[in-house]
C-alpha cells in the first residue's frame, strides 16, 4: 500500500539525472509497458468463464470500492483501477531506501520530472537487491522493501494488480484511497509530505467505508488493527528520534556506532514485550522485526506516519469535508517547503543527501 514515484515520466520524456543509469530508465519504462500490456478492462476479466469465482469476487467488489471512494471522498473519478493486471509476481517493485551509518536521514533520488524521492524503485527484485549492495558496500545502511502498488500521479490509468486483489475488503479500501490521492496532490521533493498526507486520507476512507451499514464487527477489528498501527509507528519514532539524538551528540563516531546497536537491540526487546503483553500475544509485526533493522529500516516507516497527525487534523479542521481537504492539501502543497512544514506544525525539513 505504498506509492512508487512517477519516474517513468522522466524515463519517457527526459534524459537521465545525475546518479541514474540510463539502465534504471530503461528497466523502468519496459515495467510500466509490461503492466499496461498485461491489463484487461475488469468487465472482460469477470465475464471470461476461465475467470475463478474468488477473483470474479474480488474484482466486482474492488469496483464497488472504486465507485464508492470518488463518490465518498471526491477523489478522482477516472480509469483508474477499472483494469486488472496478474503479473505472477508478489510484489510490482520493490524500494530501496538508504542512509548514511550514523543518520536517520534518507537518501534522495531526483528525478527531472518528478523530483526528489527518498527511495529508489525496480521492478525486478534482484536489480533492487543488487543496487541495494551497491550502497552497502559503499557503508550505507540499506533496506529493500516489496511494494504491492504504486501511483503514476494522474498521468497513466493504474490498474488493479494481483499483488493487492486478495487483500481483505478493508485493506483494499486503504491501497485504492491511498493511491487516489497521490493523483490529487503531489509535492515534488518531499516524500514524507506525499505519503503522510495520502496515509492520513485512506485512514479517514477506512472509516468512512466502515461505519456503512452492516459493518460493525469490521469496525471494530479495523480499530483494534489501529491501536496496534499507532503503537508500533510511536515505538519506532521513539527509536527514530532517539538514534537521531545519538548522532547529534559529541560522542566519538565508535561510541555511536556502539550505542547504536544498543538502541537497535532495546527496540527488538521493547516490541517483544509489547506483543507479549499489551497485544496479548499478536505477531503481526514479527516478520518486520525479524529483518536486519537499521538507520535505512526506520526511515522507511517515518516517511508514511512521521506528519500523518497533522494532516488527520487539518481533516478534523475541514470538518471532513474533502473538496475543502484538497482544497487545503493544494495550498500548501504551493508553498516552500518550510513554510509548508511550519503551516502543519512541523519542524524544518533537514536536508537530505544524494546517492
Amino acid at each position: 500500500m505504498r506509492s512508487f514515484p512517477a519516474v517513468l515520466l522522466s524515463a519517457l520524456l527526459t534524459g537521465c539525472s545525475s546518479g541514474i543509469t540510463p539502465y534504471y530508465y530503461w528497466q523502468t519504462a519496459r515495467g510500466q509497458m509490461e503492466l499496461w500490456r498485461s491489463a484487461q478492462d475488469v468487465s472482460a476479466v469477470i465475464a471470461d468463464p476461465g475467470t475463478p469465482e474468488a477473483l470474479r469476487l474480488r474484482l466486482a467488489e474492488a469496483q464497488r470500492i472504486r465507485d464508492w471512494a470518488s463518490q465518498a471522498l471526491s477523489l478522482p473519478d477516472n480509469g483508474s483501477y477499472r483494469r486488472y493486471a496478474d503479473i505472477g509476481r508478489p510484489f510490482v517493485v520493490w524500494n530501496v531506501f538508504a542512509t548514511q551509518a550514523l543518520s536517520i536521514r534518507p537518501e534522495q533520488s531526483c528525478f527531472p520530472i518528478a523530483g526528489c524521492v527518498s527511495y529508489r524503485g525496480f521492478f525486478a527484485e534482484e536489480d533492487a537487491r543488487a543496487y541495494a549492495d551497491t550502497l552497502s558496500r559503499r557503508g550505507l545502511d540499506v533496506h529493500v522493501s516489496g511494494i504491492p502498488a504504486y501511483s503514476t500521479l494522474g498521468w497513466f490509468d493504474d490498474p488493479l494488480l494481483s499483488t493487492f486483489i486478495h487483500y481483505p475488503d478493508t485493506e483494499l479500501v486503504r491501497l485504492i484511497v491511498h493511491e487516489l490521492a497521490h493523483q490529487v496532490v503531489y509535492v515534488r521533493d518531499d516524500t514524507e509530505f506525499n505519503e503522510s498526507f495520502a496515509s492520513a486520507v485512506e485512514e479517514e476512507g477506512v472509516r468512512r467505508w466502515l461505519a456503512l451499514p452492516d459493518r460493525q464487527a469490521l469496525a471494530e477489528r479495523f480499530e483494534r488493527a489501529q491501536e496496534m498501527r499507532a503503537g508500533f509507528a510511536a515505538l519506532v519514532t521513539r527509536y527514530r528520534e532517539a538514534l537521531d539524538a545519538l548522532y547529534a551528540s559529541e560522542a566519538s563516531e565508535a561510541e555511536k556506532l556502539v550505542d547504536k546497536k544498543r538502541l537497535i537491540d532495546a527496540l527488538g526487546a521493547d516490541y517483544r514485550a509489547m506483543r507479549d503483553h499489551r497485544w496479548n500475544g499478536f505477531r503481526g509485526y514479527d516478520r518486520w522485526f525479524a529483518q536486519d533493522i537499521n538507520n535505512a529500516t526506520l526511515a522507511s516507516i517515518g516517511l508514511y506516519t512521521g506528519a500523518k497527525p497533522a494532516f488527520a487534523r487539518l481533516i478534523a479542521e475541514c470538518d471532513g469535508d474533502m473538496p475543502r481537504v484538497w482544497e487545503r492539501m493544494r495550498a500548501l502543497a504551493a508553498l516552500p517547503r518550510d513554510e509548508r512544514r511550519a503551516a502543519l506544525g512541523l519542524p524544518p525539513h533537514p536536508e537530505n543527501h544524494t546517492p
